[in-house]
């Protein structure tokens, strides 16, 4: 019922559409001339109750709304080319895209890392009639702009946001405390993120939602802050929020990392007794905690558990339990884990013969780990440099540094190009070996392919070659390292 003034010449009803924050305000007008109106009514003004009806949209009509923008945009994003520019083909499709294509979008320029694209779609869409100014849309390029690890530009549309006359909101600051957090000083972000979060604890149309404390608790879990999980998971349970199976994963996979097994088990009991049932995430995440504390009984009964819940394994769930029975030197476990997966038909992906030649390394098996390396190379795939170090590392784990020496000699055969953890990587096994002329061959190398060594490089290798020898013999590779490192500095 709409209690609504007749006037004699027109009778207007509007309709504003703002069930989602991408569409703009549509109305509808219905307007009777003077002879539809019977002359009794036309000399003065009359009140009357008249009764609307609408139809809501059917599921189906909607999600054949969402398959045609969704074609709409694969249309686009086929079209532009080099030779064709993105927004001249918006300007032949004019006539049908609007705010929601857009912001689609820019989810699959993000994907396929043609993040530069995103904003001069968003200048295209600026210019044109329907734009309506929007924190969705500022949100949505903030988080591109952040997975990109552009957080100037997320800081650019932020203010730019604001001076178009958007007040932020909570999905805004959420968008942005994720933009820094993908920096890769990890420290500095985490610090710059916990200032949004006391700054939208001041803002009445900001308050931190259940979506800001997940983000903060994955970053703190990532960082092993357990204090600052502690402190955010205390404060949640005190707020009116209510946590999700998001905020219990974040908090458990804090206590894991760090080998908090009773307080990990604590969340994980306070959230079934929430009847909050647990994902995949969860079943992953306490598969890689048992298994680093070497706890194989509980590891393999959470296993067991996820095979007969609703959830199903993926390939972290086999990639964990591979690389933790290697580290404990269970090939046999490891190897028939591996023929499980596959018996499930799931397709081993690059990381997990990583994970199979670091585990052979572990176990004292590197000619198997070769030939694991060798079959991969010769498969006619692109060779990872993460799979190059992998088994470099099973070399160097095993005291064979001239053969790690031989492979990384021969890398460039194989199409690979070795990166600074690479180098890294060798530094330390070279130096822990006391090679001192592997050492300096390494140097040179990294010279020549212009790898500028850091403070950091020097001192993470000093203390792994601190840590495992001890003598007279340390004391001069030690005098070798500090050269090296104010060479470094200077």
């Amino acid at each position: 019922m709409a209690l609504t003034n007749l006037s004699p010449y027109s009778l207007r009803l509007s309709t504003l559409s703002s069930s989602s924050s991408f569409n703009q305000s549509s109305s509808q007008n219905y307007n009777f001339t003077h002879r539809h109106i019977p002359l009794s009514l036309r000399t003065r003004p009359r009140t009357g109750i008249c009764c609307v009806w609408t139809r809501p949209r059917s599921k189906r009509g909607r999600k054949s709304e969402v398959l045609e923008s969704k074609e709409l945009v694969r249309v686009l994003m086929r079209s532009c080319s080099d030779k064709e520019p993105l927004v001249r083909t918006l300007n032949k499709y004019v006539k049908v895209v609007r705010s929601e294509h857009c912001f689609l979008l820019f989810e699959e320029l993000g994907k396929s890392d043609k993040w530069l694209q995103c904003l001069e779609v968003f200048r295209w869409m600026q210019k044109q009639r329907w734009y309506i100014a929007d924190t969705g849309i500022y949100s949505k390029l903030i988080a591109v702009m952040g997975k990109k690890g552009q957080t100037r530009l997320a800081m650019w549309l932020f203010s730019e946001m604001r001076n178009s006359g958007c007040r932020p909101d909570p999905s805004v600051y959420n968008a942005l405390i994720t933009a820094h957090l993908h920096t890769r000083d990890k420290a500095k972000a985490l610090a710059k993120a916990l200032g949004y979060f006391q700054k939208m604890k001041g803002m009445e149309r900001c308050k931190p939602n259940i979506v800001t404390y997940n983000i903060l608790l994955r970053a703190c879990a990532q960082a092993r802050n357990v204090d600052q999980v502690n402190a955010l998971f205390k404060e949640l349970d005190e707020s009116i929020l209510a946590p999700d199976i998001y905020t219990y994963n974040g908090v458990m996979d804090a206590y894991g990392k760090n080998g908090m097994i009773k307080e990990m088990e604590s969340v994980l009991s306070r959230m079934k007794s929430n009847q909050c049932k647990p994902d995949i995430i969860t079943f992953n995440l306490l598969i890689d905690s048992y298994g680093k504390r070497q706890a194989f009984d509980k590891m393999e009964q959470v296993f067991k558990s996820l095979m007969h819940s609703k959830e199903k394994p993926t390939l972290p769930t086999f990639n964990s339990m591979i690389i933790n029975y290697g580290k404990a030197r269970l090939q046999g476990k490891a190897e028939y884990v591996f023929q499980k997966m596959t018996a499930m038909k799931y397709t081993p992906s690059f990381i997990t013969y990583e994970c199979i030649i670091t585990m052979y390394g572990y176990c004292d098996n590197v000619s198997r780990a070769r030939e694991i390396f060798d079959e991969l190379s010769k498969s006619g795939k692109d060779m990872k440099v993460s799979t190059l170090n992998a088994m470099l590392e099973a070399y160097c784990m095993n005291g064979l540094p001239m053969e790690a020496d031989l492979l990384f000699e021969n890398s460039h055969n194989m199409g690979v190009t070795p990166d600074s953890s690479t180098y890294k990587l060798l530094y330390k096994a070279y130096t822990k070996a006391n090679m001192k002329e592997l050492v300096q061959k390494l140097l040179k190398r990294m010279e020549q392919n212009g790898i500028v060594p850091n403070k950091r490089f020097f001192l993470e290798a000093l203390e792994t070659f601190s840590s495992s020898l001890a003598g007279s013999q340390s004391g001069s590779a030690k005098i070798d390292l500090t050269r090296s490192l104010s060479t470094a500095k200077s």
